[in-house]
């Protein structure tokens, strides 16, 4: 990829840092906050307090007092305020007309910084819903993808949920988030990224003026999670029509050398229908009406994960096959043609971030943030340069029986369950 633009970071006076990405070709600009918290960095009886505050700073600020006043002011300026949570970092974001993003960068920095943190009970009212909706009739945890996470990452902020629980969430108060919200919303914390046809001089301009007096934190951090301690296997009853299986491996952190190919490991496995894994299980054995990969990395650890649904009696066949995929990849590495095809698409992946001013500036932003692939072109380099012995090797690595993972949530009848269990104790 020849070179799209030149990224620029700066320190302000007050320590905040900034990331400029031109794109003079585009139409729209946006900003993003990057953010250091997430469950990760929560006390256990304050689980979900991250994904909570990030909802009140919707409620209202000093100068917008409530959550219908600060959402029309986004919205009269051609934008919107997006969020979201995650378990280690936060963003905030905003797309605008390029003669509006002076005003959207200084209403995000009323969000920030002069939050009202009314409506408290309101709110409480709208979370308690979203955890609901991975609860069954007996307030018994049945999402997969949060079982998943408590299995892999045991006792730890990694594997709690990242809305919380009901118990954590009816001890919230506003001295509770005014506290948090100091310790991880400051300047030492943050990262603002803004891209689009913008003129720097004015961004930084704008940025120093919208969050001038915030204070000063340390970065959060936490212990890594325990080791691998696999095989696991996890279950849990649901009367839904189907069979929820998350197949998951513990991989490379986001720092580790093996990371870039962990990537690709990924992207050979499942990027489109032609890939492996739906080839395999749903062109050629009908299994399932689909199935995905994900790979997550974090500054310590990694998840790579495989998702599918099925009917509950085909559960064990489909199992079968996802272990027989892993195990293939494992010992015979990708196919140069798969390979190829997958470097091919991310390229093409990261040269449309240069016509998305929003996910380029999310792209810099939290590269910035962790300090990993702070460009698409470093990103595109790194997994360019990788080779399929490195491909291979990363699947020898995270395939194996000490960082499996696998939860079902369904209907499994007592031999189908101990049958799934001899399956995972035999990977």
């Amino acid at each position: 990829m020849s070179s799209r633009f030149e990224l620029r970071e700066t320190r302000l006076p007050s320590g905040l840092r900034v990331v400029c990405a031109p794109l003079p070709h585009t139409h729209r600009a946006a900003v993003t906050l990057h953010v250091s918290s997430g469950s990760r960095f929560e006390p256990p009886e304050l689980g979900g307090v991250s994904h909570f505050l990030e909802h009140m700073l919707h409620r209202g600020t000093e100068r917008h007092r409530s959550a219908h006043a600060l959402a029309l002011a986004f919205e009269e300026l051609g934008s919107e305020l997006g969020a979201a949570t995650y378990v280690d970092h936060a963003v905030l974001s905003a797309g605008a007309p390029p003669a509006h993003l002076d005003a959207v960068i200084a209403l995000l920095g009323d969000v920030v910084r002069t939050p009202m943190f009314t409506g408290i009970d309101i709110e409480r009212g709208i979370v308690r819903e979203e955890i609901l909706e991975s609860l069954n009739e007996d307030g018994q945890p049945v999402d997969a993808d949060e079982l998943t996470m408590s299995l892999a990452f045991p006792d730890h902020g990694l594997g709690r949920p990242i809305a919380g629980t009901i118990a954590a969430l009816n001890r919230f108060d506003v001295p509770t988030l005014q506290r948090f919200h100091a310790a991880h919303y400051a300047v030492e914390t943050m990262v603002v990224s803004v891209a689009g046809p913008i003129d720097e001089a004015r961004v930084l301009q704008a940025v120093d003026a919208a969050f001038a007096g915030l204070p000063s934190a340390e970065v959060p951090h936490d212990a890594p999670p325990t080791p691998a301690q696999g095989p696991r296997f996890g279950y849990v009853e649901d009367a839904g029509s189907q069979t929820a299986l998350r197949v998951t491996f513990r991989a490379p952190s986001e720092n580790d050398a093996l990371e870039p190919a962990a990537e690709l490991l990924l992207r050979v496995l499942d990027d489109g229908m032609s890939t492996r894994l739906y080839h395999r299980v749903c062109d050629e054995r009908g299994l399932a009406y689909d199935v995905s990969a994900a790979y997550e990395a974090f500054a310590d650890t990694g998840l790579f994960s495989i998702s599918s649904d099925c009917a509950h009696g085909r559960a064990e066949e489909l199992l079968s096959e996802l272990f027989a995929v892993a195990r293939e990849v494992r010992e015979g590495g990708p196919e140069p043609r798969e390979l190829e095809k997958a470097k091919r698409r991310f390229s093409f992946q990261m040269q449309s971030l240069f016509d998305d001013p929003l996910e380029l500036a999310a792209f810099v932003g939290l590269g910035a943030l962790t300090g990993v692939a702070r460009t698409p072109e470093e990103r595109e380099a790194q997994l360019l340069s990788t080779t399929a012995s490195d491909v291979a090797r990363a699947a020898r690595a995270v395939f194996t029986a000490d960082n499996l993972v696998v939860a079902a949530v369904g209907q499994l009848t007592p031999k189908r369950r101990r049958a799934l269990e001899r399956l995972v104790s035999a990977f």
